[in-house]
């Protein structure tokens, strides 16, 4: 008769199936390494995307002072600002609106109010954002405007 040798046996050895250390530090070195070359070019694109978000707002918030001149006959004042486009200001007879549907349409994607200004540097009138630095300089942080 023949013996069959002991599952705990030394001299078998038994396969297993899970991963060692060293296995498993190099799968997070290189997750490691693509999240710092991917990370920047995602953050980059982000940039880009609430500067052209800011652009096409622009570009609504200039047609609506389209509309606003065509029933009032001019564009709001400095001192109406592009609230008018909102809400009726008391010196505009004709007004037709709201020229935008909400006052949240006034924000720019970085939070801070799209500025106005009449007369314009660059038009009849410029509606712009400082960016995200608030002080627009070059770059991803230049000001973003209707011109």
């Amino acid at each position: 008769m023949t013996r069959r040798p002991s599952p705990k046996c030394p001299g078998r050895r038994r396969a297993d199936g899970g991963f060692t250390l060293l296995e498993m530090l190099v799968v997070l070195a290189i997750m490691g390494l693509l999240a710092a070359i991917i990370a920047p070019q995602v953050l980059k694109y982000l940039g880009a995307s609430r500067t052209q978000t800011a652009k096409v707002q622009i570009q609504n918030v200039d047609a609506a002072l389209q509309l606003y001149r065509l029933d009032v006959g001019r564009y709001p004042t400095q001192d109406e600002g592009l609230g008018a486009l909102v809400t009726a200001p008391a010196t505009a007879a004709g007004w037709n609106g709201p020229y935008l549907q909400r006052p949240s349409a006034l924000i720019d994607p970085w939070g801070a109010p799209y500025l106005y200004r009449i007369p314009g540097q660059h038009g009849e009138f410029d509606v712009y954002s400082k960016g995200p630095d608030k002080d627009g300089k070059g770059g991803e942080a230049a000001n973003v405007g209707n011109w």
